[in-house]
């Protein structure tokens, strides 16, 4: 299988609790001594023990090149990465990562951006408010936890530049200091850009607020950290042809379509494998897909000219691609 194959060799310099559930570590690189250059929003591949790869946010100032920082919530129904990160990921702990890649970009035309976190989506955030302070543009944030003692990075928040424009929620406080989404979205300034990242709850809310609002799509902005559940007990066989040979692919009930690619020696990028990074996005010629990813948007699966193969299959017989 293709993954990303331009990887970075990085110590774990510094390891910090933020939460009784929540990592930060600090990465460095083992040699040379600066990393690439990113830009705020932007996320790494961390590759963990036992073949593991995981994408994780760089929440530290974008025009730090000596180190990335990431924040990593130990999630009980984790699938062995964050349980590996606390773990494992240990001071001193030598590993491999991506070069940054950024799905989750700010945009250079928005008056005006609105950052909405909840729980650990703060750190990509994190990075967003660090560069839009440095730039003088406009911008304000909101944190959701379930408590003070379950919010990271509180210090490093009340001491930023930023302060002032940041404000934290929580679940536990009186409902006057409470988030109320539909009021902070009808109080932003005309044209202005919504980001935001935690739980799928949280976001679905969020998104669905925003929409309810006549927030057109290209000034909503999210990142998903997961996959939400998926039913496959009515999965069914489908096939994949490619446009350009003709080539009829089978893809089993019990497979991904990116598994049957694969498996058939066509050379598809690959990473998140849940429909949330869009890095295997394949366009379709002719055919219905049936989409679970969260990564296109709702105009975008409407038109069934793309799809994810690493999740979504099929709801006619055959899909023609274009490869």
């Amino acid at each position: 299988m293709n993954v990303h194959t331009d990887t970075l060799r990085v110590r774990v310099a510094s390891r910090s609790t933020e939460t009784q559930d929540i990592c930060s570590l600090e990465l460095v690189p083992v040699e040379g001594t600066t990393l690439p250059a990113f830009t705020a929003g932007a996320h790494v591949d961390v590759h963990l023990p036992g073949g593991l790869v995981r994408q994780y946010s760089l929440c530290n100032r974008p025009g730090e090149t000596h180190r990335y920082q990431i924040g990593v919530l130990r999630d009980a129904a984790s699938r062995g990465g964050s349980q590996a990160v606390h773990e494992a990921l240990l001071e001193g702990t030598e590993l491999d990562i991506s070069t940054p890649r950024n799905l989750f970009a700010l945009s250079d035309s928005a008056p005006h951006h609105l950052l909405l976190a909840g729980g650990i989506g703060i750190t990509p955030l994190l990075a967003m408010a660090e560069h839009l302070s440095a730039q003088g543009a406009s911008f304000e944030l909101h944190h959701c936890t379930r408590s003070r003692d379950r919010t990271p990075f509180v210090p490093r928040i009340t001491a930023a530049s930023y302060a002032q424009k940041a404000h934290h929620h929580f679940d536990d406080g009186d409902a006057a200091q409470k988030l109320d989404i539909a009021t902070t979205l009808a109080q932003a300034p005309a044209g202005t850009h919504l980001y935001v990242c935690g739980p799928q709850g949280f976001m679905d809310a969020v998104l669905n607020a925003g929409r309810a609002a006549g927030w057109p799509e290209e000034r909503l902005h999210r990142e998903y950290f997961a996959a939400a559940p998926v039913d496959h007990t009515g999965d069914g066989s489908f096939e994949m042809e490619i446009a350009s040979t003709g080539r009829v692919i089978p893809v089993r009930a019990d497979q991904t379509a990116l598994a049957a690619l694969h498996e058939a020696g066509l050379d598809i990028p690959m990473s998140c494998e849940q429909g949330i990074c869009g890095t295997c996005l394949t366009g379709v010629k002719a055919g219905k897909p049936d989409h679970r990813d969260q990564y296109l948007t709702p105009e975008e699966r409407e038109a069934c000219d793309q799809f994810l193969p690493c999740c979504s299959r099929a709801s006619s017989p055959r899909l023609v691609l274009d490869l």
